[in-house]
C-alpha cells in the first residue's frame, strides 16, 4: 500500500510504502477510491490537535470498497461500498456510551488522527463505525459527507428550529449544510472573511439571502448561528446579531482563544455550544437526508501524492466547497 504519512506535527506529510495490513477481529479492510481534506486535518498537520498517535495516516472523509473482512464481521460483502468517517471507535462501556452519548466517549480512538486514516490506497477500520453508501452518486463528491455533511447535520441539529441562520465561514460543510437548510425552507446568511468575494458569490449561488464579511451586520438578527470558522473572534460577533434566547454553535474541533467580551452580548438566554465529533445515528439520519434531498458537493480533485498541496489550498481557501484526494 501507499500513504501519505505524518511523522512531526508542521512538517510535511512523506510519500511511503507500506506493508499491506490485514483487519482483525470486528474490522475490515477497505480499498479507498477517495478521501476528503477537511480542516481537522489541517489541525491535526498543523499541530493544532496535540495527540496523534504519530507516525499517522491522515484523513477521516473516506469512501471506498470492503476488500478484506475481519473475523466476526457481518452484514457486509466484499466490493460494497462504504464510508468511514472521523469517530473510528468508542468502547461501548464508559458512562457517555452507555447514554448513547458514543461522540463524548472516554477512550475513542479518530481515524486520521489516533488511529490511521484514509491519505492511502487502503485503511483498516471498525465495521461498527462504517456506513454502507450504495451506489448512487460519485465517490469523490460522497466524500466530504462523511465529516463535512456530519458534523454540519449535527450543528444545524443544535442550532434548533430558528427560520434564520448566520454560517460563518462558507467552506465545505456550509455549502452541504446550506443545501440542507434551503431544503427545510429556511434560510441562511452567509459571513466570509472580509473581502472574500468569491466565496459571498458561492454562497448567493447557493442561496443565500444574504452574503457579507464576518465584521458585517445582516439585514435582520438571526434565530442561530453556526460557526464553521475556527477563529474565537466570531462568537462575540456573532452574538451580536443573534436575537435573544438565539443559539451560537460551534461546529469545529479547535478554536482559536475567545476573546473576553461583555456580558450583555451573552444576555437574553443566549446560547454558546460546541459540537463534539458525531454519532452513528447522525450518520444514518444526514445520509439518508442528503440522499432524499440530492445535495450536491462541490469538489476540487487532487492525486493522492499532492495531498500537501490540497492541505495547503484548503489552509489559503484557494478553492470553494471541498478537497478531495483521489489514490
Amino acid at each position: 500500500m501507499h500513504a501519505m504519512v505524518l511523522r512531526r506535527p508542521g512538517q510535511p506529510l512523506t510519500w511511503e510504502s507500506l506493508p499491506h495490513r490485514h483487519p482483525g477481529g470486528g474490522e475490515i479492510r477497505v480499498r479507498v477510491s477517495a478521501c476528503g481534506v477537511c480542516r481537522t486535518d489541517l489541525h491535526v498537520v498543523d499541530g493544532e490537535l496535540t495527540e496523534p498517535a504519530l507516525p499517522v495516516i491522515p484523513g477521516h472523509e473516506i469512501v471506498g470498497r470492503v476488500e478484506a473482512l475481519g473475523q466476526g464481521v457481518e452484514g457486509l460483502r466484499l466490493g460494497e461500498r462504504v464510508g468511514i468517517p472521523w469517530l473510528g471507535w468508542t468502547c461501548g462501556v464508559c458512562p457517555f456510551c452507555a447514554m448513547g452519548h458514543e461522540n463524548l466517549c472516554d477512550r475513542p480512538l479518530f481515524n486520521g488522527y489516533t488511529r490511521d486514516g484514509g491519505f492511502a490506497t487502503e485503511v483498516i477500520a471498525d465495521v461498527r463505525h462504517t456506513f454502507a453508501l450504495g451506489e448512487g452518486g460519485g465517490d469523490a463528491e460522497l466524500a466530504p459527507l462523511l465529516c463535512a455533511g456530519l458534523i454540519g447535520w449535527r450543528s444545524l441539529k443544535m442550532a434548533g428550529e430558528g427560520e434564520t441562520l448566520g454560517l460563518y465561514g462558507f467552506g465545505a460543510a456550509a455549502h452541504i449544510i446550506a443545501q440542507v437548510i434551503r431544503a427545510q425552507g429556511r434560510r441562511f446568511f452567509a459571513f466570509t472573511k472580509p473581502g472574500d468575494t468569491q466565496s459571498q458569490e458561492f454562497a448567493r449561488s447557493l442561496g443565500a439571502q444574504w452574503a457579507g464579511g464576518s465584521n458585517e451586520v445582516p439585514p435582520c438578527e438571526l434565530d442561530a448561528a453556526i460557526l464553521y470558522a475556527p477563529d474565537g473572534h466570531l462568537i462575540p460577533q456573532a452574538l451580536k446579531v443573534t436575537r435573544k434566547g438565539g443559539r451560537v454553535v460551534c461546529a469545529g474541533i479547535h478554536m482559536s482563544d475567545i476573546p473576553s467580551f461583555s456580558y450583555d452580548l451573552l444576555w437574553g438566554e443566549r446560547q454558546i455550544l460546541s459540537v463534539a465529533n458525531l454519532t452513528r445515528q447522525d450518520g444514518i439520519e444526514f445520509l439518508a437526508q442528503a440522499q432524499r434531498i440530492g445535495i450536491k458537493t462541490h469538489v476540487t480533485r487532487y492525486p493522492l501524492a499532492q495531498a500537501n498541496q490540497a492541505l495547503a489550498d484548503l489552509r489559503a481557501g484557494r478553492f470553494d466547497g471541498a478537497a478531495v484526494l483521489i489514490p
